[in-house]
């Protein structure tokens, strides 16, 4: 499969029953380290969305009705064709979406995880047997719901998509993907190139990059009943009410302002070498990144420090043409977002030990030191390399600096006494927690999720999956028809 993601494959197109030009037009896709055409996509508009969908569903009944090994066997492939185009998946990365080497490197060996743990999903037991005071067989049996839409974002495209798409397809669904249009290669085309080639069958894929009004379609469509979508809690929410409003799941993972929780028993050094890495992982563009950090007032001092001088020491730069830690934020709208937290907390009464600058959109890693409840880069989710330091003074304070926040997605608590951090975690609400480690992790057996404003709970990953794309069936069966009195 020489030239998988050869741009002149998906010139202005999108894959609905192969590479079609729809009717939205098109775009170019824009490397954001160096402003360079990387290619175009095409982009679907609502009368695309309901001609896929529909195909979808025309599709999705005889893949059903395949035997397990078969579903398992293309999910199996495509996770050997990603190892085998690792290469070529993670240079789209680096560019597309200006990830660093070693996180584009990360998304490519998480997809692949993805697609054997998928197909390991397809010979799961489909059901369990019931018990039942009646004379007849009772028993639940999972069966798929039919056609899955998944709404990917941005910023970790290739994992944010396929780890909806995978485990859909190996449990007889078709599936409909909306990646941004911004990342559709690596969001959205590469996944059906991988597909394709592993053998599943035409139809059960499309990838349709487009704007609010192809993610409204394809909520709306009658065919969708599940919609998977992962993004900023503004859109999640009205994704979530618009898919109530026709009677369907979604499963919705949303943004976060994640808390990393410095005990004063901690060993510093280590703590600010994980702390810099939950923030300025990616530029701080995931969701997971560490938005707050609550230090002890015993070593915050000397935490703030270090963090400011390891935050000064990162190179920042253009992640295809050097050894860099940071590359350039997605676009200047989210450059100009960050910069205004930034400056609107300084203005607030924080102090500025490092960064707050930008040059194009590479913005410099920050440290903001005296930060306080309510200010803005404290409350909101910055979604930058930002780092907002909160000093505290007892356990009790910690727990409720860490609880006084709208969302709930990870949190990170770091200690010399591991038991000590797990009592304190308890007092928080989070959907992920991270005992001496930083708040980014996603492995593909792990159920991921957050509560509160990120989202409506852990839904994927491992045994998660079954429940996010399956619909549950109570069957019984009697030897004979009986006798009722009437």
């Amino acid at each position: 499969m020489s030239g998988l993601l050869d741009p002149g494959v998906f010139a202005g197109s999108v894959y609905s029953g192969g590479w079609t030009q729809p009717r939205g037009g098109s775009a170019p896709i824009v490397a954001p380290a160096t402003g360079a055409e990387l290619g175009t996509t095409g982009v679907a508009d609502a009368a695309d969305v309901a001609d896929a969908c529909a195909a979808a569903a025309s599709a999705q009944r005889e893949w059903a009705a395949a035997t397990y090994a078969d579903r398992a066997g293309v999910l199996r492939r495509a996770g050997a064709l990603v190892e085998e185009h690792a290469d070529e998946l993670r240079n789209w990365v680096i560019r597309e979406t200006g990830a660093v080497p070693g996180l584009a490197a990360f998304a490519v060996g998480v997809a692949a995880q993805e697609c054997y743990e998928a197909a390991a999903l397809a010979s799961r037991p489909p059901g369990e047997l019931l018990p039942t005071t009646e004379p007849r067989l009772s028993l639940l049996r999972r069966v798929p719901v039919g056609v899955v839409g998944v709404i990917s974002p941005f910023n970790v495209p290739l994992i944010l998509s396929i780890r909806s798409v995978a485990p859909a397809l190996a449990l007889g669904n078709a599936v409909v993907l909306k990646p941004d249009v911004r990342t559709p290669v690596s969001g959205g085309f590469a996944i059906a190139r991988l597909l394709a080639e592993a053998g599943l069958p035409d139809g059960l894929l499309h990838v349709l990059p487009g704007g609010a009004d192809a993610g409204t379609a394809l909520v709306e469509d009658r065919h969708v009943r599940v919609v998977s979508f992962t993004g900023s809690t503004e859109v999640g929410r009205r994704v979530g009410e618009l898919a109530a409003r026709h009677l369907k799941r979604a499963h919705l993972e949303l943004g976060g302002n994640s808390a990393l929780v410095v005990l004063d028993d901690v060993d510093v050094d280590r703590a600010v070498s994980a702390a810099a890495w939950g923030s300025y992982l990616h530029q701080g563009q995931i969701c997971m990144t560490t938005g707050r950090h609550l230090v002890h007032e015993r070593v915050a001092s000397t935490y703030v420090e270090a963090l400011a001088e390891h935050a000064k020491a990162l190179p920042v730069g253009d992640p295809a043409a050097g050894e860099v830690a940071l590359g350039p934020l997605i676009d200047a709208g989210q450059r100009d977002k960050v910069h205004t937290l930034v400056t609107s907390t300084l203005d607030a009464g924080a102090t500025l030990l490092a960064g707050g600058s930008y040059e194009d959109l590479f913005y410099r890693p920050t440290v903001l030191d005296h930060v306080g409840p309510g200010m803005p880069a404290y409350a909101n989710e910055v979604f930058g390399p930002v780092a907002p330091v909160v000093r505290f003074a007892s356990v009790d304070e910690a727990v409720a600096l860490a609880a006084d926040s709208a969302y709930g997605l990870s949190l990170s608590i770091l200690t010399g006494d591991a038991m000590r951090g797990l009592a304190l975690a308890d007092r928080i609400p989070t959907g992920i927690v991270h005992i001496n480690d930083q708040t980014v992790n996603d492995e593909a057996v792990a159920p991921f999720g957050g509560v509160l404003d990120s989202g409506t709970g852990a839904r994927f990953g491992g045994s998660a999956n079954l429940d996010a794309f399956t619909d549950s069936r109570w069957i019984t069966v009697r030897g004979d028809i009986p006798e009722y009195p009437f």
